[in-house]
């Protein structure tokens, strides 16, 4: 018969499991799944209680954890037993304790390890590290930044420790450090095996408003926006997409910064190539619309072909007109040919050469001096501007709008909107000018004066009198004139402008006629002069013994007679 245990033998027995369960406690031990309940594993590792872990720490981030009863994993052991009775495990913390080991040999090594992007978190994001969970930096994600880091997580990628402190449990990583390696030396390689003049495929990686980054197998090339195609490209998503495989030319490698410049266009043949030839001079053409700027207007002739049509050559009668109000983007038009320069790739267009020229119509039409009638579009201080017969305006200048008024004055007259006539003094095709006059509307008073010769009588009808002298109208024009003070008789007493009235009938003596200021010079004085000399010439004789008093009692009478 066996004894049974004493006092003693179960506080011995006690003392012994305490002792092992102390020796658990803060160590990795190796345990077996004895059941799985729910999202819990329950874990045997050899102590009078079991753990329960969860299963979730058993998987990598991402992925569902692959566990089965009987199978065996290690864990951590934080106590031995809790209030519950049971052992407080953690595969986590195991897995930690495992990967700082290895993790620290990598980082004296200066070796990779591989990760998986779990998590975000200020500044970054948080990297499982293989049960370590490292943080890694925005800046460290990429080359360039990257606006989606989700294709990026949870998935296993190689990363460089920066830096670990164990004690402080912190780690920080870099993805972009190993890219940038990856880089160099698939970039090595790449420029072994490629020059100048190239052609090679590769993936449109970026596209920005400049251009397009395309990957040659690890090392990027730029094709500039200019180099993609002949034709004018405003934006280069508009002939390229990311993903898109595409056959570009190595035009340039730069071997100190080993930049790529790439072009799709050197692979085509170039339009300009035989341009002169192909567009002549005066030749017409239809061409599409492309861009509309200030100055102008291209117009894409080809694919790769434009020319300008400057805002002088849009209109023969819109002028300072913004492009746009003539011609739309998208637009068909016909244009000339006006110039063509191969050397800078330069080709200059008319469009108002494909329609008729108003101004030769309206100088076929209206030939100098024919009356014309239009309505005044603006007044400036220089004179009218009317507008005429096919879109054109004609301008009537200050001096040309009154014979005896100043232009000043004449211009007051007139209002904008106003419906005149005027007559057609020139027309110049080239400047496309037309010069109208409206005085020319009536006769010019001056004509008939202007036909007076000097030492002529002419009787003159007085309009204003003043203190030095009279102005009078000549003869039945309109046509004024003035007699100075000293110049209304040869009798210094009489030389009196008050001795005259307005409406009286005076007969002078035409001394002179400036027609560059139309100015006729009249003189009652020397009128009366010349009568006496005719008069002396008259009646005078040398043996006649008639004094100079009877000649001219003689010349009057007989005068009066003839009254």
């Amino acid at each position: 018969m066996t004894n049974a245990p004493t006092r003693d033998d179960f506080e011995a027995l006690l003392n012994e499991s305490l002792d092992g369960g102390d020796s658990f406690e803060g160590r990795v031990v190796t345990g077996t799944v004895v059941n799985i309940e729910n999202d819990l594993a329950i874990i045997d590792i050899g102590l009078k209680a079991e753990g329960r872990v969860p299963l979730k720490e058993f998987s990598a981030p991402g992925q569902s954890a692959e566990l089965a009863i009987g199978d065996t994993v290690e864990v951590f052991v934080d106590r031995v037993e809790n209030a519950m009775g049971e052992a407080v495990l953690s595969r986590d913390k195991a897995r930690r304790e495992e990967a700082w080991e290895q993790l620290e040999k990598a980082f004296e090594a200066e070796s990779r390890v591989d990760g998986v992007i779990f998590g975000r978190v200020k500044g970054g994001f948080t990297v499982d590290l293989g049960g370590a969970v490292a943080f890694l930096p925005g800046s460290q994600v990429d080359i360039r930044p990257i606006r989606d880091v989700t294709p990026l997580m949870n998935i296993s990628q190689p990363f460089q420790i920066l830096k670990m402190d164990r004690r402080r449990g912190n780690i920080v990583v870099s993805r972009r450090s190993i890219m940038e390696e990856d880089r160099a030396e698939q970039r090595s390689e790449l420029l072994g095996r490629i020059a100048e003049g190239d052609a090679v495929e590769g993936v449109v990686k970026n596209i920005t408003d400049y251009g397009a980054f395309v990957d040659l197998g690890g090392i990027d090339g730029l094709l500039h926006v200019t180099d993609i195609s002949w034709k004018r490209i405003n934006n280069p998503s508009e002939v390229l997409s990311i993903g898109e495989t595409v056959k570009v030319q190595v035009i340039r490698i730069n071997p100190e910064t080993q930049r790529i410049s790439l072009g799709m266009k050197q692979l085509a043949d170039d339009p300009w190539s035989a341009v002169d030839a192909k567009y002549p001079i005066g030749a017409k053409f239809t061409g599409t619309v492309s861009n509309i700027t200030d100055y102008g207007a291209f117009v894409e002739l080809e694919a790769g072909v434009e020319g300008l049509v400057h805002v002088s050559e849009m209109s023969w009668v819109k002028k300072n007109v913004h492009p746009g109000k003539i011609v739309a983007t998208s637009q068909e038009v016909e244009v000339m040919v006006l110039e063509v320069d191969p050397n800078k790739r330069r080709i200059s267009l008319g469009l108002k050469q494909c329609g008729e020229n108003p101004w030769h119509e309206f100088a076929a039409k209206f030939p100098t001096d024919t009356e014309v009638e239009g309505e005044i579009k603006n007044i400036t201080e220089f004179g009218l501007f009317i507008g005429l017969d096919g879109d054109v305006d004609g301008m009537v200048h200050l001096s040309d709008l009154s014979w005896d008024k100043s232009g000043e004055e004449a211009l007051a007259e007139f209002k904008k909107g106003d419906v005149v006539k005027a007559i057609v003094l020139d027309v110049d095709v080239d400047k496309e000018r037309i010069s109208l006059g409206i005085k020319q509307l009536a006769g010019d008073p001056f004509a008939d004066v202007s036909s007076k010769k000097r030492g002529e009588t002419v009787t003159c009808v007085v309009t204003a009198v003043n203190d030095n002298g009279i102005e009078v109208t000549v003869g039945d024009t309109e046509m004024t004139s003035f007699i100075r003070r000293n110049d209304l008789a040869r009798d210094r007493n009489d030389q009196r402008p008050d001795r005259f009235s307005v409406g009286d009938k005076v007969d002078a003596l035409v001394t002179g006629v400036d027609r560059n200021s139309r100015r006729v010079n009249l003189s009652v004085k020397a009128l009366e002069i010349s009568e006496e000399k005719a008069a002396v010439e008259q009646y005078g004789s040398s043996d006649s013994g008639a004094s100079l008093g009877d000649i001219l009692g003689a010349a009057l009478q007989d005068a009066n007679k003839k009254d």
